[in-house]
C-alpha cells in the first residue's frame, strides 16, 4: 500500500508540475504579444517553454531579485564615487578662482597682464585635468557595470534560465532584457512560486549616461 501510495503522489506531483509549467507557458505566450514584433519572432515556443521550466519551483525569482540587489548597491557605489569626484573638481576650481582674485587684487596694475596670462594657462591645465580626470572616472564606471552584466548573465546562464549567456552583442542584450520583463511581469501577476520580489526591468548604463544637462550624475 505504501509503495501504492508513494507511486500516486509521484503521479498528483508530476501532474501539477504539468499544470503549472502550461500556466507559466500561456502567461508567457501572453506576455510575448506587448513585445516589439522583431522580438516576438526570436522567442520561439521552444525558448518560452524552457523558461517556463526554469522559472518552475520560483528559484529563479530569488536569483534575480539577488542579482538586482547586487546592481543597486554597485551603481549607488559608482553614483557616489562619480558625485565625490565632481564635489572635489568643484572645490579644486573655487579654490583656483579665489586665488587668482586674489592675486590679481595685490598685483601692480602694470604687471596685470602678465599676472593674467599666467593665470589662464594655469586655469587650463586645472580644466584639462579635470576633463581626463572625469574621462578615467567614466571609463571605470562603464568597466565595472560590464563586468556586472557578464556576472548576471553567467549567473542566470547557469540556473538554467533561456536565451542568457555572456555576450556584448546589442540585439542579444535587448533580447535578454526582454526576457527579465517577462520575468519581471509574470511576478507583478503573482505567478511565481515562491515570495521572491522581482524588479530588475531596467538597464545597466553608464552613470556617465545618467547624467543631466549640465553634466551632473543623476541618482541611481
Amino acid at each position: 500500500m505504501d509503495r501504492y501510495a508513494g507511486a500516486l503522489e509521484e503521479v498528483a506531483d508530476s501532474t501539477r508540475q504539468q499544470e503549472r509549467h502550461y500556466e507559466l507557458l500561456s502567461a508567457l505566450q501572453s506576455l510575448v504579444k506587448e513585445l516589439p514584433s522583431s522580438f516576438q519572432q526570436r522567442l520561439s515556443y521552444t525558448t518560452l517553454s524552457d523558461l517556463a521550466l526554469a522559472l518552475l519551483d520560483g528559484t529563479v525569482f530569488e536569483i534575480v531579485q539577488g542579482l538586482l540587489e547586487i546592481q543597486h548597491l554597485t551603481e549607488k557605489s559608482l553614483y557616489n564615487q562619480r558625485l565625490h569626484l565632481q564635489n572635489e573638481h568643484r572645490v579644486l576650481r573655487q579654490a583656483l578662482r579665489q586665488k587668482h582674485q586674489e592675486a590679481q587684487q595685490a598685483c601692480r596694475p602694470h604687471n596685470l597682464p602678465v599676472l593674467q596670462a599666467a593665470q589662464q594657462r594655469e586655469l587650463e591645465a586645472v580644466e584639462h585635468r579635470i576633463r581626463e580626470e572625469q574621462r578615467a572616472m567614466d571609463r571605470k564606471i562603464v568597466l565595472e557595470l560590464d563586468r556586472k552584466v557578464a556576472d548576471q548573465q553567467s549567473t542566470l546562464e547557469k540556473a538554467g534560465v533561456a536565451g542568457f549567456y555572456v555576450t556584448t552583442n546589442p540585439q542579444e542584450l535587448m533580447l535578454q532584457m526582454n526576457l527579465l520583463e517577462l520575468i519581471r511581469k509574470l511576478q507583478q501577476r503573482g505567478c511565481q512560486a515562491g515570495k521572491a520580489s522581482l524588479g530588475l526591468g531596467g538597464r545597466w548604463q553608464p552613470l556617465a549616461a545618467q547624467c543631466d544637462q549640465e553634466g551632473s550624475p543623476v541618482p541611481p
